[in-house]
């Protein structure tokens, strides 16, 4: 199976509950060269869980798989399923700073065995021929010397790693909720720039605290890609400029109604395969964001798209709703 280029410039950070393939459908309208990512599923659920935990729609692509795991093992099998099934590249978090991450031995806490974190890139390697890539941190707790993360990405790198994607926080382990480690460590922007300096052979994206293009923009003089996180879920309309204006893609930049009008049919087809208007409608509150009457859409989706058998009228009708404000 040929491997597929990717663009690094741009791509939407694993978010845990919400970066489902609903939503990347979604996000893959507005924009067809931003690299999307799973949430990050764990190598215990796809090799013993109920369910499909690889499954995707086939427009998502490129679509990266995000694995939680430290045993390498575990995740070679789970990276020779994904490469399988057609994943573009297989990512590990070395970032998430959640105790139930901890516990299993997976996430931010592996920045402190980066021999393992190279044990389980070498075992994946092996396995496919699509990149495996790192996500990771700046530091964690006290160990968050500049020295500290060389050492990490030299360790990695040694492996074959070529692509990392550094969070500009360090993650306290203890003490702080996932929640407030997203806010609460400062950012350091200048150590991620430092590192890109320092290993110009390595492709480096950043991550933490980007909420525009135009941030995207001064990063990208200095970095090889932009991952942005909850900015692209909560205002997800600004993936309809990224190709113009961060990949040099000359088309026209799709209008809020004209993507939701190209969401419908999957929504219709959702709905008769027995699946509920809201699995798909939670995503999409945030289409109209500063828009006039952006409030009226949002209260009436999360007031109706909930409802047992409710439908894509809940959807037109809350845009209905959003004209007789303007039209006010």
């Amino acid at each position: 199976m040929s491997v597929r280029p990717i663009n690094r410039t741009f791509s939407i950070a694993p978010m845990l509950d919400w970066t489902d393939r609903h939503y990347r459908y979604f996000a893959r309208l507005m924009s067809s060269q931003t690299l999307l990512y799973t949430e990050m599923v764990t190598t215990g659920a796809i090799l013993h869980g109920r369910g499909d935990y690889l499954a995707y729609n086939q427009e998502e692509h490129p679509l990266a798989l995000q694995l939680g795991g430290s045993n390498p093992v575990d995740l070679a099998a789970c990276a020779k399923l994904a490469a399988e099934r057609g994943y573009d590249e297989i990512n590990l978090n070395v970032g998430c700073p959640s105790d139930r991450v901890q516990n299993g031995r997976f996430g931010a806490c592996l920045m402190a065995e980066p021999e393992l974190v190279a044990e389980c890139v070498t075992a994946m390697k092996q396995v496919v021929d699509i990149p495996v890539t790192v996500k990771t941190r700046i530091g964690i707790d006290e160990q968050d010397s500049y020295e500290f993360l060389t050492q990490f990405i030299d360790t990695v790198k040694a492996a074959g790693c070529e692509e990392f994607i550094i969070h500009a926080r360090k993650a306290w382990l203890q003490g702080l909720s996932p929640k407030e480690n997203r806010e609460i460590p400062p950012l350091d922007y200048e150590r991620v720039y430092q590192l890109k300096r320092d290993y110009p052979e390595l492709n480096i994206s950043i991550n933490g605290g980007v909420k525009t293009l135009e941030e995207c923009q001064t990063h990208l003089q200095h970095l090889d890609g932009v991952m942005v996180g909850r900015e692209a879920y909560q205002n997800p309309y600004i993936l309809a400029e990224v190709d113009q204006k961060l990949c040099g893609i000359d088309a026209p930049v799709m209008s809020r109604d004209a993507v939701l009008e190209k969401l419908l049919p999957y929504i219709e087809k959702h709905l008769q395969q027995g699946g509920r208007l809201n699995h798909i409608s939670r995503h999409i509150i945030g289409l109209f964001q500063g828009e006039v009457g952006s409030r009226v859409w949002r209260r009436y989706i999360s007031e109706n798209a909930h409802k047992q058998g409710a439908g894509i009228e809940v959807i037109t009708q809350a845009r209905a709703e959003m004209d007789s404000v303007v039209s006010l």
